[in-house]
């Protein structure tokens, strides 16, 4: 935390700026940290909330955009890679709206996450409004908890936190493969 409050001492009010960077390309423990900065006084709450939830949003929408629009042209071309992604795209017909509330927590999912959804035939409608509730749901439990809880956090990502954080990613892993294999059987 104190790495966090030289940043925010160093950069005033370019820590929204950043803020908004890093919850726009990943996910991970600085907003709760940015909860935290909050509830000590360091940052405000409410623009905690806005630039995390804003970077969460337009993150997801920018890479969804760019995957709609540029899509995977040449790799369709390729069987294997046809295969897989038949099959992806079945997987995510039928369960992207779950899967929409879900890739944002895991260690390294939340930067790739909207791609595959891009690659299927939802509509840009839905997964807008989708991706509006999930990341108002994401934004609301890291900053809640870390303007909650945030002492008790920051101990916990002293301890452990990357045991939990990889738990977290294996077991997205074994449900995303147990799916797969559900999928692959039927297509």
């Amino acid at each position: 935390m104190d790495i966090i409050l030289t940043i925010i001492n160093e950069y005033g009010p370019l820590s929204y700026l950043l803020l908004f960077s890093y919850c726009a390309s990943k996910s991970g423990a600085l907003p709760l940290f940015a909860g935290y900065a909050a509830q000590v006084g360091a940052l405000d709450i409410e623009w905690v909330i806005f630039w995390v939830f804003l970077g969460g949003y337009l993150g997801d929408e920018i890479r969804f955009l760019l995957i709609r629009r540029y899509g995977i042209g040449n790799l369709m071309s390729r069987p294997r890679i046809a295969k897989a992604i038949t099959t992806a795209k079945a997987l995510l017909d039928r369960y992207g709206s779950f899967y929409l509330f879900l890739y944002r927590y895991p260690k390294g999912m939340r930067t790739i996450g909207a791609i595959p959804v891009a690659l299927t035939a939802i509509k840009w409608s839905k997964f807008t409004v989708l991706n509006l509730a999930s990341a108002g749901l994401w934004t609301s439990l890291l900053v809640g908890a870390g303007y909650l809880f945030g002492e008790t956090i920051e101990q916990a990502v002293q301890s452990n936190w990357g045991l939990f954080s990889v738990l977290l990613l294996l077991g997205f892993i074994l449900v995303s493969y147990l799916a797969w294999k559900r999928i692959k059987a039927s297509v």
